[in-house]
């Protein structure tokens, strides 16, 4: 079981959109095998607000979707023993996803959801930094989207 926390200060998400967003973490979780309690943070902010937290923690004086903290590292031996398992912190620009949404032509909920999940799976171990990861990254995303039930014509 997953605990999903948001933060939102500015509003940009609706009721709806947020129980969505922890509907599809929570079916990840599962879909994924993952074991025992865990807890992420959502944070939702603005572009100006992600291009400072981009620059500062990661040198790229840059906007951004979604930027993703982990408290794991995937080359430790974790032992989740503990009573809660805590993954992370996941950032997304509402910002950007509405631009992004316009730009690839479905809803700014389909684009909540995957940003959403895109940083859930960066705190799980996935990344995109060489071109083999990006592509099972991307087979990962698409296959639980689907399972889902979150299509781009959402």
């Amino acid at each position: 079981m997953i605990t999903v926390d948001f933060i939102d200060a500015g509003q940009f998400t609706s009721d709806t959109e947020r129980k969505d967003i922890e509907s599809l973490l929570s079916f990840a979780y599962d879909y994924l095998k993952q074991e025992g309690e865990a807890e992420v943070s959502v944070s939702f902010v603005t572009n100006d607000e992600i291009k400072n937290i981009n620059r500062d923690y990661r040198g790229k004086d840059s906007v951004t979707d979604v930027i993703s903290f982990a408290l794991e590292d995937a080359e430790d031996d974790i032992v989740h023993d503990e009573a809660v398992r805590v993954l992370g912190d996941i950032i997304v620009s509402t910002h950007r996803a509405k631009e992004q949404a316009l730009e690839y032509g479905h809803s700014y909920r389909r684009e909540l959801l995957f940003l959403s999940l895109h940083g859930f799976l960066h705190l799980l171990g996935y990344d995109h930094i060489d071109q083999d990861d990006e592509v099972q990254m991307n087979q990962k995303q698409d296959e639980i989207l689907e399972a889902f039930g979150a299509t781009r014509e959402d």
